[in-house]
């Protein structure tokens, strides 16, 4: 393949069932989310299914609450960096690029970027108003 092969222009009216972007630029715009209801229904990376996130975390970064009474299952891969994820009684540290945990409805959850991580996370279904809320900025 060559770079005249990829176009990484979004989906226009001409095509609207292909969507090419970039997870490192398109993550940020809706808070590391590439997928899930959360988007316009009118777009195709809209689901009600699964939700995908892209997650850039620096060293140091923790979730700010536990996520209590999870009402989805959730895989995260370590793409890089290392990333801990906490559960009631155990730890789990991801070291090694493709290290990856996969969690069920119920089970509480926090996490901490032991180092600069960039994790993949995919939750399925997608739950409207799960999001931990932002903080306030004055």
């Amino acid at each position: 393949m060559t770079s005249e092969d990829v176009d990484a222009r979004p989906a226009t009216t001409a095509d609207p069932d292909v969507f090419v972007g970039n997870a490192g630029k398109d993550a940020p715009l809706d808070r590391g989310w590439l997928l899930g209801h959360f988007k316009d229904p009118g777009d195709l990376r809209h689901s009600e299914e699964v939700e995908i996130k892209w997650g850039v975390h620096p060293k140091g970064e923790e979730r700010a609450q536990w996520v209590r009474g999870e009402r989805r299952v959730a895989l995260q891969v370590l793409i890089s960096g290392r990333f801990r994820l906490e559960f009631p009684g155990r730890s789990v540290v991801l070291a090694e690029q493709g290290d990856y945990v996969v969690w069920g409805r119920g089970v509480d959850h926090s996490w901490c970027a032991e180092e600069d991580s960039v994790v993949l996370t995919v939750r399925w279904p997608s739950v409207p108003g799960y999001q931990v809320p932002l903080p306030d900025p004055s």
